[in-house]
């Protein structure tokens, strides 16, 4: 990947004043395992930028677990494949921290099973809601019991755990709640997932794109039809839809076509020059790094007002603290934080 050179008047401002306590300058991020290899990329490429003078510590714990460290002010990013919730926007208001909310990039949330599966190629929101729901725990076992047509075989479920933002987002968009059936194997390390789903012919899973694109030997992609609103209980008529960058762009690969997010500490962006410098060059060249991590850029307009927003301090959060789905059907930057 080839970036363009970029030095910020922050970064300038960084080397003028350089010291040997510059080498100690570091930008802690932690949260989504799913927006994980996009920060992971960026911040290899700034410590390279400045010749390691800033050391970027991208971690990920789940974007729930993101979201406890940075309410209390423990990290100056928080990777969400979600937007902020309700309890998450009373603790940061309680600590007095303040954030910027910063929508990154796409993501295709997948249905991967093993590719020794060969009679499945696509699968219904109603029988995901069928297989995933809380009632089927120890209950919904076999292929056969989701569809008579599919063999009379155990199935091996995995997803990502409780702590994650594709937790919340998957149980929100397919069950049309908060929890799923607990008796899976969850982890919001994603490799665990890919790894499970590799390893038995009758497993079925889900978990971000990006990791099923890196695992395209291991694993396989079904698609998915829209035939229930999980939330209303609505029948629908969607038709099999493979996640690709045209499904989601045209908001045609529902409900599972998803925004991503950074949330940024605003007083470390204002007392940290390095943290302000780390942010104008990653919306400078986010659309390489989201390429190569294989998700799907915004338009270049959305990093300008990423940068806009973090310049004047517009803090706030666009979605009132509520679980959102479909965002990736509209244009969520008509939407003003508050």
């Amino acid at each position: 990947m080839t970036l363009p050179r970029l030095l910020t008047s922050a970064l300038a401002f960084a080397f003028a004043v350089a010291s040997p306590a510059l080498a100690e300058d570091t930008i802690i991020i932690d949260g989504s395992s799913t927006v994980y290899p996009i920060t992971k990329l960026a911040g290899k490429a700034y410590e390279k930028e400045t010749n390691d003078q800033v050391k970027v510590n991208v971690s990920f714990s789940g974007t729930t677990g993101g979201f406890r460290k940075f309410v209390k002010g423990e990290i100056d990013i928080a990777d969400a494949s979600r937007p902020i919730l309700k309890e998450e926007i009373n603790a940061a208001k309680a600590n007095g921290v303040e954030y910027v909310e910063i929508a990154i990039a796409y993501d295709a949330l997948t249905i991967a099973i093993n590719p020794k599966n060969e009679w499945l190629n696509s699968i219904t929101t109603s029988e995901l809601k069928k297989l995933w729901e809380p009632n089927a725990q120890g209950n919904i076992t076999k292929w056969n019991q989701i569809n008579p047509n599919w063999p009379d075989e155990e199935i091996s479920l995995l997803g990502a755990g409780t702590d994650s933002g594709t937790y919340d987002y998957f149980a929100e968009v397919i069950v049309g709640g908060k929890n799923l059936r607990q008796d899976y194997l969850g982890s919001e390390d994603d490799v665990v997932i890919v790894d499970g789903i590799a390893s038995n012919p009758n497993a079925l899973g889900f978990l971000p794109y990006s990791y099923v694109f890196e695992a395209k030997e291991k694993i396989k992609p079904i698609a998915v039809s829209h035939d229930l609103d999980a939330k209303t209980g609505q029948a629908l008529k969607g038709e099999p839809i493979m996640p690709s960058t045209k499904a989601v762009y045209q908001g045609i690969y529902s409900p599972l076509g998803r925004p991503l997010f950074l949330y940024v500490n605003a007083k470390s962006y204002e007392e940290k020059p390095y943290l302000a410098s780390f942010l104008n060059f990653f919306m400078e060249n986010a659309s390489s790094f989201i390429h190569e991590a294989h998700y799907l850029p915004l338009s270049e307009v959305a990093y300008k007002k990423a940068q806009r927003h973090l310049k004047t301090k517009k803090t706030g959060t666009r979605f009132n603290g509520e679980p959102v789905t479909g965002l990736a059907d509209y244009n969520i930057f008509t939407l003003q934080p508050k």
